[in-house]
């Protein structure tokens, strides 16, 4: 039994809809639909900013950092091994300079000059906020013991001479001195409470506390740090290293942290540490020719004050103190010669030291040969290209292995210079020793007429010759160690801070307004979507207009929900929109149907279920009603089925008169308690329903039932399942369809538009059955007012308070 309501319907009439039409009413069912659901829409989007709020809340708020730097381009070198393979030289110097500025090196060198090692943070409702500077407590970490790092521990006190310890985390590492690090477990202490100003000494972990405030109670949580993470912090993704503009050598650092001061002091000391470097670096070559000098100087010097002591001694137990005139002038031509040749012995023994260097491939020592005097600039050149490119390599490997490609194109590129640099020594060698040769060759025959003087003046001349030397040679060195000092003290950087470290006040993240736009479309988009998902993918049937959209078949008639649990509403509830809306539907029948030609009326349906005996029950009363003679036949010999509403017995029925059973017709016609109404069951069901239907007696008996009765209603089996319906509409003078509002399937409706495609169907039109009560619809009909409520019978009873209290 299905309990239906029904809504009345105007005349049908064919509409044909065009794609544009089609389309406005799909949006307005979307439309009406979301409406429909707007308090659950509100509910979602409430529901979304709170998700929102709460993230924001949660969340630890990050601030950007940036300065700027500037980078001098690089200037042009000797470049017989520079790499033409196109790539800019000044563009490669750029990438290596922020290479440089993200090393570890160079950050280990940052936070080697800054307190970083502990953190203080304040514990607030939602989040732990870092304190940085002006902190109530400070803690001194014994770094040469192990320490917990990495977890929060909890500082608590009551008053200025003790607090309580507490470790909160589950794990921590332990950091040894050295480097050593293991896990650590969730520490318990038997006794935490310790005394400010004195060391805690635990197995795992070694500081003090220092109250540095005047609170006499307080909480705070710190976090001890290593250097390893911190190093790993400050050379992530955090910090953002690229080119102000392109093409500029204006470099833009960019630090996230969740404490803009931290980071601001972190890219300041960066910079200048940075800097310091590449000024070490510089000196490097001065202070390397300075220790060269000052190991010769410390020889010269002994020797000098010993010749010196000589003359003195010679001079005085000889009574001789000045030279003849030639002795004079045979002095002058040696020493010149001798200081000539003692220079030349010196840029060889350099040479030699090079050579040496290049062999073993030790370039920290190197000196470059301008600085000892050597005028070479091929060989100056080279050098400098040489150290260069060792710069160059360390910096790779602060960060790279050695087999990585850009260490491995380094060390060729040192392997050719070096190579280069050997071969260059061998030819200047070779010209040095020719001319320490032609010197000794020149000195020995000026030493000739040397000879010729008187002994005496013969050894002063050795004496002050030796003296001399020594000490031009001494004076010499002292001159290029005054130089190589000045250098150095004269040299600065070439790069410079443009901009100090500016904290951007607006916090990066969370991005409050972006995280609210996205829970409000969120909240919107997700109930929303949901409905119009589910509008597109249900295959029910669920609008009236799109059963007139997608049916070929007119629709004749709405059909409601019925509230009531029986199928005789009509007989039931006269006065109700049930009854009235029935002879709306009548009314409709009778202008399809010739006035007062006595009619055989089919009802059927796609399936079971859709309503097709609730609508023949009712159809049939309402003619009854009319004063007409109705009989309803009940043609599902499958399911007998109507016999139950009328109270009726299903003993004999038109399954015992078709096959023979029953001779006389008026045996299985059973009379009914309400007037001009009577009904034929089903019957026992048979072994062979659809061959009893389609016999000539059962055409037989539709013929002596119309000469019998003014309305004869067929209640059959639904088409899409038995193949008998099909041939009872040829039997019929009108067919009624019935498809039921969330149940059908729009299938179905392809099904009849086949069948009136195949022109199977005679007079068929449909009927949309159990539309329930909210339900959008559009067409025909007068809305869901004129069926709930509008009449008496609709109006709800209202219960008693005793009846709400289950009182009886």
């Amino acid at each position: 039994m299905n309990n239906n309501h029904i809504i009345p319907s105007q005349t049908p009439q064919e509409s044909p809809f065009s794609s544009q039409q089609d389309s406005a009413v799909d949006a307005r069912h979307i439309v009406l639909q979301i409406l429909s659901i707007w308090p659950y829409i509100l509910v979602s989007v409430m529901l979304a900013l709170a998700i929102a709020y709460i993230k924001i809340r949660y969340t630890v708020p990050l601030y950007e950092v940036k300065s700027k730097f500037f980078i001098k381009e690089k200037e042009a070198t000797f470049g017989i091994f520079e790499d033409v393979a196109g790539l800019d030289r000044n563009e490669m110097g750029l990438v290596n300079q922020i290479i440089i500025l993200k090393s570890r090196p160079i950050a280990e060198a940052t936070l080697s000059k800054l307190d970083f090692d502990v953190e203080y943070y304040s514990q607030g409702i939602f989040i732990k906020k870092e304190i940085y500077r002006n902190t109530p407590i400070a803690v001194d970490p014994d770094w040469s013991h192990s320490q917990a790092c990495n977890g929060d521990i909890r500082i608590s006190w009551k008053g200025p001479d003790t607090f309580t310890l507490e470790f909160i985390e589950d794990n921590y590492t332990q950091v040894f001195p050295g480097e050593g690090r293991a896990r650590l477990d969730k520490p318990v202490l038997d006794n935490n409470e310790f005394r400010f100003g004195e060391y805690v000494q635990l197995p795992f972990a070694r500081f003090r506390v220092g109250l540095t405030s005047a609170e006499q109670e307080g909480e705070m949580i710190v976090r001890l740090r290593d250097r390893v993470s911190l190093v790993n912090q400050f050379t992530g993704g955090n910090l953002i290293i690229e080119p102000a503009e392109k093409q500029s050598t204006i470099l833009e650092l960019t630090l996230r942290t969740p404490t803009p001061t931290k980071g601001r002091e972190y890219l300041n000391r960066l910079q200048e540490v940075y800097l310091e470097n590449e000024l070490e670096e510089k000196n490097t070559m001065a202070t390397n020719t300075i220790d060269f000098i000052d190991a010769q100087l410390v020889v010269l010097s002994d020797s000098l004050m010993y010749i010196e002591n000589r003359l003195e001694n010679f001079r005085s137990n000889n009574s001789i103190y000045n030279l003849t005139a030639e002795g004079s002038t045979i002095f002058t031509q040696l020493t010149e010669m001798e200081r000539e040749l003692a220079q030349e012995r010196f840029k060889r023994e350099y040479y030699r030291q090079l050579s040496s260097y290049l062999v073993r491939e030790d370039y920290s020592e190197i000196v470059v040969p301008s600085g000892l005097g050597i005028q070479d600039p091929i060989l100056n050149s080279l050098i400098m290209n040489l150290l260069e490119l060792q710069s160059e390599k360390s910096m790779h490997q602060a960060r790279l292995t050695e087999n990585a490609p850009m260490v491995r194109e380094v060390n060729r590129k040192i392997s050719d210079m070096n190579r280069a640099i050997r071969e260059v020594l061998i030819n200047v060698d070779q010209n040095s020793q020719m001319t320490i040769e032609d010197l000794e060759s020149r000195i020995s025959q000026i030493e000739r007429d040397f000879n010729r003087l008187p002994q005496t003046e013969q050894n002063l001349l050795r004496i002050q010759r030796e003296f001399s030397l020594n000490e031009g040679l001494y004076t010499y060195l002292l001159q290029k160690r005054a130089e190589s000092a000045i250098t150095r003290a004269s040299n600065t950087a070439s790069n410079k801070i443009i901009e100090n470290a500016l904290i951007n006040s607006r916090p990066i993240s969370p991005q409050n307004m972006r995280i609210y736009a996205i829970a409000l479309m969120l909240g919107f988009i997700l109930p929303v979507g949901f409905v119009v998902g589910k509008t597109y993918l249900d295959t029910k049937v669920k609008d009236v207009a799109e059963v007139e959209r997608l049916s070929e078949v007119t629709l004749i008639s709405q059909i409601a929900q019925s509230r009531d649990k029986q199928s005789l509403v009509v007989l039931r509830h006269p006065r109700s929109g049930v009854t009235e809306a029935f002879r709306s539907l009548r009314a409709n029948i009778n202008f399809i149907l010739p006035k007062n030609q006595k009619a055989v009326i089919m009802v059927t349906s796609s399936i079971s279920g859709e309503g097709k005996t609730f609508c023949s029950i009712n159809l049939s009363s309402v003619y009854s009603l009319s004063g007409k003679k109705v009989i309803l036949v009940g043609c599902d010999l499958r399911k007998p089925k109507i016999f139950e509403d009328f109270g009726l017995e299903n003993r004999v029925g038109l399954a015992t008169y078709l096959s023979g059973n029953i001779d006389e017709l008026n045996k299985i016609i059973q009379p009914t308690s309400f007037n001009n109404l009577h009904i034929i069951s089903s019957g026992p069901i048979p072994p062979n329903p659809a061959e009893l239907l389609i016999t000539d007696r059962f055409k037989a008996m539709l013929q002596e039932l119309k000469e019998l009765y003014d309305v004869v209603i067929l209640d059959t089996p639904p088409v899409g399942l038995v193949s008998e319906s099909l041939d009872l509409m040829q039997l019929s003078d009108l067919c009624l369809f019935i498809v039921r509002y969330n149940y059908s399937r729009k299938p179905f409706i392809e099904h009849i538009n086949n069948l009136k495609k195949q022109k199977i169907l005679k007079n068929a039109y449909l009927i949309l059955n159990g539309i329930e009560k909210g339900a959008h619809q559009y067409g025909y009909g007068y809305g869901y007012g004129y069926g709930y409520g509008y009449y008496s019978d609709d109006r709800p009873s209202k219960k008693s308070w005793k009846e709400w209290v289950g009182y009886k």
